[in-house]
C-alpha cells in the first residue's frame, strides 16, 4: 500500500464478534481527522469466524487490510507483524477485543505531535477483574517502574502511539510489547503517557490470566539485561571480562605453586585468558557501534493528560 499518515494495528484472535464494531469505530474516530489511514487487522491463527467476517470488511472499505498467522503466535508477534508491514508515519496499536477505545487515537496523535516518540495509554477507569486482571497488573507496573527506573503506571495497556522511525527500530520479541518503553531507552526516546478510556470487555473471553505473570518477570530480567548493556557496552564487558581474567591467573598460580604440570588446570588457565580477550573485543564492538548511532539520551516524562470518560 501507498504511504499514509497513520497505520492502526489491531492483533485479534478469535475475535468474531468484536472485529467489525471494532473496525467500524476506528474509522469513525479517524475519518475526521482528514488524515490517510491504513487498519491492519493481524489475526494470530484465530479458528472461529474472525478471518471469513474480517475478509467481509476489507471487501467493503480497502483502508482495512487483514494479515494471517496460520498458527497462534501470541500477541507480541503479531504486533510486531504490523509493524513490520505498517505504511504510516504514526503508528498506533490497539487490542481487539473493543476495551480500548479509538476515540483516544486522535487526541493521543495531537500529544505525539508536540514533540514526542510515544505516547502510552493510562486505563485511567480500567473495567476489568481485580483478581486476575488487576491486581497482577499493578505487581507488574510496580516491578517493571521499579526495575526499569520508568515512571509508566499502565505498561499493560496496548493503546499507544509511535513515530514509525522509532518503533521500526525496537527488536520485538517474546511477550515484550508491554515494556516496548523501556525498550526505547536505548533510542533516547521522548515519551509521554496520556489517560484513555477502558471498556469492559463484550464478547469472548480474555487470552490471559495470571499464568502471565511469570512472563513478565522473565522478560523483565531480559531487558533489564539489555538495557544495562546498552548504556555502558564497554564497561560492562569489561567487568566481565576482568572477572574471567582473574579468575585465570588464580588458576595459573595454583598451577604454578603445586610444582607439578597438570594439564587440566593449564587448559582451565587458558579458557579463562581467552574468554577475558573475546569478551572484552565484543564490548569494544558494541561501543563502536553505539557510538556510531549517536550518544544515548534519557527519555522524557512530562505529566500525564487526562480526557473527559
Amino acid at each position: 500500500m501507498a504511504q499514509v499518515d497513520i497505520s492502526v494495528i489491531v492483533p485479534v484472535f478469535n475475535e468474531e464478534d468484536s472485529v467489525g464494531p471494532l473496525c467500524s469505530a476506528i474509522v469513525e474516530a479517524l475519518e475526521p481527522m482528514n488524515r490517510s489511514f491504513e487498519v491492519l487487522l493481524v489475526d494470530d491463527g484465530s479458528s472461529d469466524e474472525t478471518i471469513p467476517r474480517a475478509t467481509a470488511i476489507v471487501a467493503k472499505d480497502p483502508r482495512i487490510q487483514v494479515l494471517r498467522f496460520q498458527r497462534n503466535s501470541g500477541q507480541t508477534a503479531a504486533m510486531s507483524a504490523g509493524i513490520e508491514f505498517a505504511n504510516g508515519e504514526f503508528l498506533v496499536t490497539m487490542d481487539g477485543d473493543l476495551q480500548n477505545d479509538p476515540k483516544d487515537i486522535p487526541m493521543m496523535i495531537a500529544k505525539l505531535e508536540e514533540g514526542f516518540d510515544l505516547v502510552v495509554g493510562w486505563r485511567m477507569n480500567r473495567q476489568d477483574k481485580w483478581l486476575s486482571r488487576k491486581l497482577p497488573s499493578m505487581f507488574a507496573n510496580k516491578l517493571i517502574g521499579k526495575v526499569t527506573r520508568l515512571p509508566i503506571r499502565d505498561n499493560g495497556c496496548s493503546l499507544k502511539v509511535y513515530r514509525a522511525d522509532v518503533i521500526k527500530r525496537v527488536p520485538l520479541y517474546s511477550d515484550m510489547h508491554r515494556f516496548i518503553p523501556a525498550m526505547t531507552i536505548p533510542l533516547g526516546a521522548r515519551i509521554a503517557e496520556v489517560g484513555v478510556r477502558h471498556h469492559a470487555r463484550q464478547f469472548g473471553e480474555s487470552k490471559y490470566g495470571l499464568s502471565r505473570v511469570l512472563k513478565v518477570i522473565v522478560d523483565l530480567l531480559t531487558i533489564k539485561t539489555l538495557l544495562i548493556f546498552a548504556r555502558a557496552p564497554l564497561k560492562t564487558f569489561a567487568g566481565i571480562s576482568l572477572v574471567s581474567l582473574i579468575a585465570g591467573l588464580l588458576t595459573f598460580l595454583m598451577v604454578q605453586t603445586d610444582g607439578d604440570y597438570r594439564v587440566v588446570e593449564t587448559a582451565v588457565f587458558l579458557l579463562f585468558v581467552s574468554l577475558a580477550v573475546f569478551v572484552f573485543l565484543v564490548g569494544l564492538v558494541a561501543a563502536v557501534i553505539f557510538q556510531s548511532k549517536g550518544k544515548l539520551e534519557p527519555p522524557q516524562f512530562p505529566s500525564s493528560q487526562k480526557v473527559l470518560q
